[in-house]
């Protein structure tokens, strides 16, 4: 459990009630299989064994949980980041469980505060609008597209036509205080940085689409658990059933330094092209590999335990891999097969055909080239870009480039291959 997440978790002793491990051992099996599977690979169950006896109440009451996830549109992709969390979703739908996918529409016009050091850009209705227009047809390649298991809402439903007093009412069950006591917030706060009215109400709305759509469980990665416990506490104000809180572990950008995000340049997107996605899982490290092993292949716990013993032994075929498997999940095997003899042809036989490469149109005049790997795409930020020449990861025509490299007029550069790694080039064409 994360350090946010320490205040409500106080709040648990609500479900106590449920019992112990002990009376486990008169449950029906079924329902043991089940909760067994719901709960691995997860990273945290709150309250312990909450989700087991509320199983056990949802069955007894001849009805299917209501299993919350909300993403906001911050961006147009979803990454393999947020199918680690989809596809646990997805196994509560095989279980007959209804999952209430909540486009945030709405919060994401705020932002979610967790993680950062300083005020979000604030997005309009329309940035979250057209960041979501495809989320559905990404998310259904991988839950199930039957609406006796899939509920998706927009959290704007409630939230855009809330009054004030009613706001004033939430807005009552939580203390400036406890909003304090998140490590993110703490932090902002001791170093004198702002922290905007809006960001304070980000977890309180969080709390209220769990009210508002009945969860039975919510689900999150742990960097989520201490907005996902203000729902739980929410419920408990208004007389429900507190929402379990699930949560699955973060994944690992390609980097391997920092969770996977879009602004840190260090994703897969779900829609990515076949080869793009191949390539990029062939660039992270050995020691990752069994990270996203673990995370992106929906892999028993079996299927894990046997890789992680062939990636010790023979750790480039076994790359390759789970390369195969993550381009399999989302085109299928044809479209793996394909990206594989691409992959092969292009970097294990060191032949970059540039015809074959984007072309990437330089301005005329002088060319900077931090800026230059920044328009190309090759790189997420002007930081991401001198990390990259840092760690000699930049490459023209083959010649590695570091942070003091000039490369003259753009005309010098026509015909010319900028590389980043092993897995993205661009040809560049003078303007």
């Amino acid at each position: 459990m994360n350090s946010d997440a320490h205040s409500p978790a106080a709040d648990q002793s609500a479900d106590q009630s449920a019992g112990s491990s002990a009376e486990a051992a008169t449950m029906d099996p079924a329902i043991l299989d089940e909760y067994a599977e719901l709960v691995a690979g997860t990273a945290d169950e709150l309250p312990g064994e909450g989700l087991l006896h509320r199983l056990v109440a949802a069955r007894a009451e001849g009805r299917p949980l209501r299993v919350k996830l909300g993403i906001d549109p911050s961006g147009t992709d979803l990454t393999l980041g947020h199918a680690v969390v989809l596809r646990k979703l997805r196994q509560f739908q095989d279980y007959g469980h209804r999952a209430v996918l909540i486009i945030g529409d709405f919060t994401g016009q705020v932002g979610d505060p967790t993680g950062r050091s300083e005020v979000r850009k604030v997005q309009t209705a329309d940035d979250t609008a057209a960041n979501s227009a495809t989320y559905l047809d990404q998310v259904k390649r991988i839950l199930l597209d039957d609406p006796e298991v899939l509920e998706v809402r927009r959290n704007s439903e409630w939230l855009g036509s809330m009054d004030f007093s009613q706001l004033l009412g939430f807005t009552r069950m939580m203390t400036v205080a406890r909003l304090l006591e998140r490590d993110d917030f703490a932090k902002r706060y001791k170093a004198g940085q702002p922290i905007s009215l809006m960001e304070f109400m980000y977890p309180l709305m969080q709390g209220m689409d769990s009210v508002f759509i009945d969860a039975d469980v919510e689900l999150g990665g742990t960097d989520q658990t201490y907005n996902n416990l203000v729902g739980r506490q929410l419920q408990q104000h208004l007389g429900h059933d507190p929402q379990i809180v699930v949560t699955v572990p973060l994944l690992r950008g390609t980097d391997g330094a920092d969770k996977m995000g879009k602004s840190l340049g260090n994703f897969i997107a779900i829609g990515e092209a076949p080869s793009e996605q191949y390539g990029k899982v062939m660039s992270i490290s050995d020691e990752l590999a069994g990270h996203y092993a673990e995370l992106c292949c929906a892999w028993s716990r079996a299927e894990v335990a046997s890789y992680l013993e062939r990636l010790a032994s023979e750790p480039f075929a076994a790359k390759h891999e789970i390369a195969r498997r993550i381009v399999e999940l989302y085109w299928g095997t044809s479209a793996a097969t394909e990206a594989s003899e691409k992959w092969t042809r292009r970097f294990s036989e060191r032949t970059i055909d540039a015809e074959e490469l984007p072309a990437f149109t330089v301005a005329p005049g002088s060319v900077d080239l931090v800026e230059l790997l920044v328009a190309s795409g090759l790189v997420a930020s002007k930081g991401d870009a001198r990390r990259q020449l840092t760690q000699g990861g930049i490459r023209l025509d083959g010649t590695k480039l570091d942070a003091e490299s000039q490369l003259g007029d753009a005309s010098d550069l026509d015909g010319k291959v900028l590389q980043r790694g092993k897995r993205q080039a661009v040809r560049l064409v003078a303007g």
